[in-house]
Parts: structure tokens; sequence; C-alpha cells
């Protein structure tokens, strides 16, 4: 008998500890996706948390890079993946372009994924030559209007970031400007640095080192409201009304993965965003911290699908 009690308070001790062990993943290891090669922006930022948020969950987590077709052969290979929790990607608002952009996209941006977490936002700042007699916005129209076809834009290549964001802000303001590709922002932003570039479109956190350069003007940001990291400078919005191009990042699961799960990592992506350590960190990448819960973030994910269909047909018109 006493063989039988120990027997059954071992089996009352597992019972009482499976939810837990459901839970808590144990030694699995959780990988975060990041379709880029290694030493790019986005890998830069998913480093800024990713350890943290293993801990957070209670067990180890790494950066898997898979680079190719602009970000879309890491973005299929999670859509296949199984939907428990432990793979997910580390995405941004180019996950919705590279899809909109592709003539046969592996995946489905939407359908596919089913949203974690929301890690936050950043915003991209216009920025002109000196060359250019404009230290406004409102300025820079009335000079591009008055000079149809002889000003030109730098970005960062064919259906970059840069390149959507000028675009887009072009349409919107009926501007007739050349389109100027390089294969990276730093060589853009070279070009209109030394006058053969008339304007730039970049992130927030490129833009902050030119601040007090005057070969160059910072003239808006394309935030729907004024930028942390840049207060002094206004909103494009304020000149071409209804023009905005903001950047989520954010972590992504295969579709059907449980909302248990979902619910789990999203709690520890809160937590982490109320850590002074991990805001400096955003801070220095120009990130500002937006926590959402799954059904907002999956929310904002559709608008913002809707919102790149339009400047991508914008693209389309100007080149």
């Amino acid at each position: 008998m006493p063989g039988l009690k120990r027997l059954c308070a071992a089996l009352a001790l597992i019972a009482a500890l499976l939810p837990q062990a459901a839970a808590q993943p144990g030694g699995k290891v959780m990988r975060i996706v990041v379709p880029f090669a290694a030493g790019g922006a986005r890998e830069v930022l998913a480093r800024t948390f990713y350890s943290e948020l293993g801990a957070a969950l209670g067990q180890t987590a790494i950066i898997d890079n898979r680079p190719g077709a602009g970000g879309a052969i890491g973005t299929a290979s999670v859509a296949k993946a199984a939907p428990d929790g432990q793979t997910l990607i580390f995405a941004a608002s180019s996950h919705n372009v590279t899809a909109l952009l592709g003539a046969n996209p592996a995946y489905d941006p939407i359908k596919d994924f089913a949203g974690v977490a929301n890690i936050g936002m950043q915003s991209y700042v216009l920025m002109a030559s000196a060359s250019v007699p404009a230290r406004t916005v409102a300025e820079f129209l009335t000079y591009a209007k008055a000079n149809p076809g002889r000003l030109n834009y730098a970005s960062a290549g064919h259906g970059s970031s840069s390149h959507l964001a000028m675009a887009y802000f072009a349409s919107l303001a009926g501007l007739d400007m050349v389109h100027i590709p390089f294969k990276s922002t730093a060589d853009a932003n070279n070009d209109v640095l030394a006058a053969r570039s008339h304007a730039v479109i970049v992130p927030n956190v490129g833009a902050i080192p030119f601040v007090k350069d005057e070969r160059i003007r910072l003239l808006g940001v394309t935030s729907p409201k004024r930028s942390a990291f840049l207060p002094e400078v206004p909103p494009v919005a304020e000149s071409v009304p209804g023009y905005g191009f903001d950047s989520w990042f954010g972590l992504l699961a295969p579709a059907k993965t449980p909302k248990a799960a979902i619910a789990r990592i999203n709690a520890g992506v809160a937590k982490l965003l109320r850590d002074p350590t991990i805001l400096g960190r955003l801070a220095g990448q120009g990130v500002e911290p937006r926590p959402l819960s799954p059904d907002a973030f999956e929310r904002l994910i559709r608008e913002d699908y809707e919102d790149m269909a339009k400047v991508v047909k914008a693209v389309g018109r100007i080149e």
C-alpha cells in the first residue's frame, strides 16, 4: 500500500504540472526568422530584444537569417513552418510590399500569418539638397511644380521604402520628378549631399545625423504627427493632405498558431516594452514603441496592406 500511495502522489503531481508544461515550452528553442542578411538594419533591430524575449518566456530564442528575393524566401519559410509558436518572423511593412510587388508571391501576407506582437513604428524624413531653394515642404512643392521634370530624387533601389515613400509623395502632390535608384541608402544620401540628386526620403535614424549639415535640409517627417526624434520637423501631411508613410516592426507566426501561444508571446513583448534598457535600444534605431494586442496588430497589418497597395500603384505611374 505505501508503494501505491507514492504512485498516486506522483501521478497527482504530474497532472498538476501538465498545464504549466503546456504553457512553458521547456527546452524548446524559439526561432525568430529575419528574412535579410546578417548585419542589416532589420537584424540589428531584432537583436535589440530577441534574447530578452526568450528569457521573459523562459526559453532560448535565436535569430535565423534567411535572406533572398527581397525577403520573400525567409518569409515563405515561416508561412510553411509548423504553427506551434516556436517559429516567428520579425517583419515590417515590407512584408506587405514584397508580396504586392511580386508577380507570383510565394505567400499571402495576410492569410498565411497570424499577428503576434507589434514592437513599434518608424517614420521617414523628406530631405532636400541645399541646392534646391526650399526650406519647407511647401517651398519644395512650389519649386518642383515650377520646374516639371527637372528635379530628381534618389532612393535605395526600385521598390525600396525610400522609393515607395518618395513616389507616393510625388504622386499625391502632382509632381513630375525623375527617379534615380542606388544600391543603398548611404549611396542615395551621398548623392544628395553632393547636390547631384535633389531629394531623398530616408528612415528617421538616417536623417538625424544631418540635422546640422548645411548641405542638406530636413523638410518633413512622413508620420501623421511630429516625431519624438525630430520634434522640430513638421509632418509632410501639413502640406500634402493624406500623405503618410510609417513602417511597423513586429512578430508574426504561421497561420493557425494557437491563440494561447500568441497571447503568451504578446505578453512577453509587452513586458519588454516597459523595460528602459529595451526602450533605449529601440530609440537608438529610431523606433517608437507601440504595443498592440494580437487582434489590433492584425488590423494594423491589414490597413497597411491597403495603404501599400495604393503606394505600389503610384510607383507604377512614377519611375
